[in-house]
C-alpha cells in the first residue's frame, strides 16, 4: 500500500509540473546504533608532553644518547605537541563542531596545565593516561592502583574534570588493570584490538565497557619516525571508512582514529585529517563521539555484544 501511494504522488507531482527527489521517498535507513548513526567515529587526542621518560620513542631513538645525557633535540620535538600541535587540533575540531577524547598523561598537565585546561574548557572529554608515561604491567595491584589514582586526581584538580576513560601505556595492560579500574569508578578502557565496535566485560560480575582502539588509524605507529606521508595516512583513513561504512548498513560499526599532540598536531597531519573529516562527512548517517558518550550510549543497550575472553583475568 506505501508504494502504491508513493508511485501514485509522484504521478501526481510530475502532472503538476513539480520535480521529485528519490529521498523524500525511500524510508529512513535505521543504523545498527542506539542513535540510529551507520558509522560512529571517535578521535582520540593524547596530550603527552613533559610526561615523557627519558629516552622515549623520537624521531632519534635510532641514535640514542648515553643514559644520563639530555637529548635537547628529542626534548624540543616533544614541546612541539604542547607549543603548537594541541592547539592546532583544538582548531581543527572546532572548525568541525567535533568533540574528542583525550587521555592525559598527569604530568603533561602538571608541566603544561594551560593546555589540558583548554582541551577541557573546549568541550573534549578528558580521560585518564597515568600519573606518568610509565609501565602498569609489571606494577602490582596496590602500585598500579596508586598510580592509576594519583593521575586522575592531579589531572581533575587542574581540569575540573574526573576521567572515567583510562588507555595504558602503549596499552600494556597488567591482568590486575579492569579491576583496578572498576574500583576506582572507571566506566570504560580502550586497550583493545578485537572488535570494530564497542563491548561489554565482566569484571567482577559486573558490567564494565571496551571502547576498542586502533594501531591501523594511528599517526605513532604509522608516522612517526617512519617512512610514512600524510597523504598515505588519508589514504588509510579513507579505506578504512569506506569498508567500515559498507559494513555498517548490516551491523554496528566504530571507526578509531588516533592522534598525538607531537604528531597529530603537525601542520601536514592535520591538513589531512582536515580533508578526511570533510569527506566522511558527506555521507548519510556519520557521527563523531567522544568515547565516554559511546561508553554510556551502548551500557544499558541489549544490542551490545558480551565478550569474556579475558575472563580469568576478572574474576
Amino acid at each position: 500500500m506505501k508504494i502504491l501511494k508513493m508511485i501514485a504522488y509522484t504521478f501526481l507531482m510530475s502532472l503538476l509540473g513539480c520535480k521529485t527527489e528519490k529521498k523524500d521517498f525511500t524510508e529512513h535507513e535505521q543504523g545498527n546504533w542506539p542513535n540510529n548513526a551507520r558509522l560512529v567515529i571517535s578521535f582520540s587526542m593524547q596530550f603527552e608532553t613533559g610526561g615523557q621518560p627519558e629516552g622515549a620513542e623520537s624521531p632519534f631513538s635510532g641514535k640514542p644518547l648515553p643514559k644520563g645525557q639530555v637529548d635537547l633535540p628529542a626534548e624540543s620535538w616533544f614541546r612541539y605537541g604542547a607549543k603548537e600541535g594541541v592547539y592546532r587540533m583544538l582548531d581543527l575540531w572546532d572548525k568541525h563542531q567535533i568533540k574528542v577524547t583525550s587521555h592525559v598523561v598527569g604530568e603533561a598537565a602538571i608541566r603544561y596545565p594551560e593546555v589540558a585546561k583548554a582541551i577541557a574548557n573546549r568541550g573534549h572529554e578528558i580521560a585518564a593516561h597515568g600519573i606518568a608515561w610509565d609501565d602498569q604491567w609489571n606494577m602490582s595491584y596496590e602500585e598500579e592502583l596508586n598510580f592509576v589514582k594519583k593521575g586522575i586526581d592531579t589531572v581533575e584538580a587542574i581540569t575540573g574534570q574526573r576521567g572515567i576513560g583510562y588507555n595504558c601505556n602503549w596499552l600494556r595492560r597488567s591482568p590486575n588493570t579492569l579491576k583496578v579500574l572498576q574500583e576506582l569508578g572507571f566506566l570504560y578502557h580502550i586497550d583493545d584490538l578485537s572488535r570494530d565496535e564497542p563491548f561489554i566485560t565482566k569484571v567482577r560480575g559486573k558490567d564494565f565497557v571496551v571502547v576498542p582502539y586502533t594501531l591501523r588509524n594511528n599517526d605513532i605507529v604509522n608516522i612517526e619516525g617512519k617512512q610514512w606521508s600524510p597523504d598515505q595516512f588519508l589514504e588509510q583513513l579513507k579505506a578504512e571508512f569506506n569498508q567500515l561504512y559498507e559494513e555498517g548498513k548490516s551491523k554496528r560499526r566504530m571507526m578509531s582514529v588516533s592522534l598525538h599532540d607531537r604528531i597529530g598536531g603537525k601542520p601536514s597531519v592535520v591538513r589531512v585529517v582536515d580533508e578526511f573529516i570533510q569527506y566522511a562527512k558527506k555521507h548519510k548517517g556519520v557521527v563523531f563521539m567522544r568515547k565516554d558518550e559511546i561508553a554510556k550510549m551502548v551500557k544499558n543497550d541489549p544490542n551490545t555484544p558480551i565478550d569474556n575472553s579475558e575472563l580469568e583475568y576478572n574474576q
